[in-house]
């Protein structure tokens, strides 16, 4: 008899054992699923968010008119001169937003998903559906340039400085 008293007291200290753990593992279960919840909600939310402000000055007109080509990765863009004039190319790639590189034949390339463009941002290869965009460029009344990076303009469209 003393026996069977002391394994049920061995038995009754279990109990709450098991209502802990199955406590725990719910609790951790819930854990899981609102970690990917969390996930899964921001997934379609853009990993680049446009400037609250789209006009952006890039400093003065005369700093680009005596190269070929400048590279602007802070504003993600290239600022191009020719005899027509001053004119903005988009690095941003038309597929998913990745930034793209300038590849040595003067054409650009999606580093990311292998898009690949001419020198005039036409689409030559890859999953990008259209071509990279022509930005506005504008001078501000205190000489510098401005570019608008949510005004597209036609390829052909210089500012003339």
């Amino acid at each position: 008899m003393d026996n069977d008293l002391k394994n049920s007291e061995r038995f009754a200290d279990i109990e709450p054992r098991r209502h802990f753990l199955g406590l725990a593992a719910i609790g951790t279960a819930m854990l899981a699923l609102g970690t990917a919840l969390i996930g899964v909600l921001r997934l379609p939310m853009p990993s680049i968010f446009p400037e609250s402000n789209p006009r952006v000055k890039l400093g003065p007109a005369g700093r680009f008119a005596d190269t070929e080509v400048t590279s602007l990765p802070e504003n993600r863009l290239w600022i191009y001169s020719d005899p027509q004039g001053l004119y903005a190319v988009s690095a941003v790639c038309t597929h998913l937003g990745c930034i793209v590189s300038r590849a040595e034949d003067g054409g650009y390339f999606c580093p990311c998903h292998g898009s690949r463009f001419d020198a005039s941002g036409a689409v030559v290869a890859g999953p990008a559906p259209r071509a990279l965009i022509y930005l506005e460029l504008a001078l501000s009344p205190d000489g510098q340039l401005v570019v608008d990076q949510q005004k597209e303009v036609a390829p052909d469209v210089r500012l003339t400085v």
